[in-house]
């Protein structure tokens, strides 16, 4: 099949809007976790944010919002947009830049979208309760595409006049990881030349507040203190919001154009636990699977990995079932280094997947392993898996990054420094 390279990054996040501000942040171990006054004002317990700088969204009207001057949105096609949508056009301008990619090549049929976003909780709340007060002739009819699920998709296309395919995915927090993997399988196949990989979430109390329901959430109001993966005093993940865009590219079409070359897609696994709805098989028994296939699909062995991301959300039942996952597919001396990046940036939901994505081709290009930050004490449970907890500067050669979701979703990406 078609070998599948990573030509474009980019990134709107807690922790940088842009590639540079995101690498130096991951070097720096520098935490884009804060409190969120807003967020504060709506409960009594929940209290940080991976917040998004430099964007602003005080009401519904789009006119109110603001954002950096370099990201270009036209009042028109603002009345469509959820904040998810804004965060994501600014993404994929930097990731269509990276690049190189000029406007033909955006827009032919050779060119596809793969997005995942959990909609606008917001807008959506806002658009039902005029609906219901005020009656549909009331309300505007872009309102329409805001509260839809898919609103990311069906603006994203729509901007970038995409002819290729365009799908949206919705498996919870391994959405944008699903989106990947079945990107990278179109151009295995011959079906696409290049694909983007979006990954959005909006970062507003109506998206996070859910989780606080489920006691999911750290209580901390120090963003020193959370979140804390593998750490044995851990309370919970912390939500952030932006996006991540990926530009995945058939290897032979990118060398001929010349294109920069992050890192190649290996091969990617997915798998289900088959448990609960929410809670993960605690045996780590679905992720287990998901890193075989993965593994499998890329014809890789397992001491060939050098470092995985994990999906590690400082949750207990999550960070233990994804350490036995781990010990059950790295056996023996075959022990990756391991750190969880959602310590610095949050958890991004539906946007996490493509994240770690991108922050594992920038390890790979980069030639450095970003730290599991915060860890004050190691859970007693991480003994035999190896979790850095300052960055190592040493180039992986293969990396691995985990993506679990509720409902017992699981994937493994697999990427690797690319010979191109």
């Amino acid at each position: 099949m078609n070998r599948v390279v990573v030509t474009g990054l980019g990134f709107i996040s807690s922790i940088g809007n842009n590639r540079a501000a995101v690498l130096e942040s991951l070097r720096e171990s520098r935490c884009g976790i804060e409190f969120m006054p807003e967020l504060a004002a709506a409960n009594d317990r929940v209290k940080l944010a991976g917040t998004v700088k430099g964007f602003a969204f005080p009401t519904t009207d789009p006119l109110d919002w603001t954002f950096p001057a370099n990201v270009e949105i036209s009042r028109a096609q603002l009345r469509t947009m959820v904040p998810n949508a804004v965060f994501a056009i600014a993404a994929m301008a930097e990731a269509i830049s990276d690049a190189k990619l000029d406007p033909a090549l955006v827009s032919t049929p050779q060119t596809g979208l793969y997005c995942a976003s959990a909609g606008s909780a917001w807008l959506t709340h806002v658009t039902m309760d005029s609906l219901l007060s005020r009656g549909p002739a009331r309300i505007s009819a872009q309102s329409v595409v805001t509260c839809m699920p898919n609103s990311l998709h069906l603006n994203l296309t729509a901007r970038f006049a995409i002819k290729g395919a365009a799908v949206g995915f919705s498996s919870a927090c391994a959405s944008s990881a699903h989106a990947l993997g079945s990107a990278c399988d179109l151009i295995r196949l011959g079906r696409q030349k290049i694909m983007f990989v979006v990954g959005a979430e909006d970062c507003h109390p109506y998206n996070i507040l859910p989780f606080a329901s489920l006691r999911a959430l750290s209580s901390h109001t120090d963003p020193a203190l959370a979140p804390r993966p593998f750490d044995v005093s851990r309370d919970g993940f912390v939500i952030t919001g932006g996006s991540a865009v990926l530009v995945l590219e058939e290897a032979e079409h990118a060398a001929a154009r010349g294109a920069t070359v992050y890192a190649e897609v290996k091969g990617w696994g997915q798998a289900s636990d088959g448990y609960d709805v929410v809670a993960p098989d605690p045996t780590g028994d679905g992720l287990a699977r998901a890193m075989t296939n993965a593994l499998q699909d890329a014809g890789l062995d397992a001491s060939e990995v050098d470092y995985i991301n994990a999906h590690a959300t400082a949750t207990s039942a999550g960070d233990i079932a994804e350490l036995n996952a781990i010990k059950a597919v790295f056996t023996g001396a075959a022990r990756p280094r391991v750190s969880s990046t959602k310590a610095l940036t949050g958890h991004g939901l539906s946007l996490a997947g493509a994240l770690e994505a991108g922050i594992c081709c920038l390890a790979l290009r980069e030639g450095f392993m970003p730290a599991s930050a915060k860890i004050q004490q190691l859970d007693p449970a991480c003994e035999g898996v190896s979790i850095i907890t300052t960055r190592v500067d040493a180039a992986p050669r293969v990396a691995m990054s985990n993506s679990s979701g509720f409902g017992g979703a699981n994937v493994a990406l697999i990427l690797a420094r690319s010979c191109a």
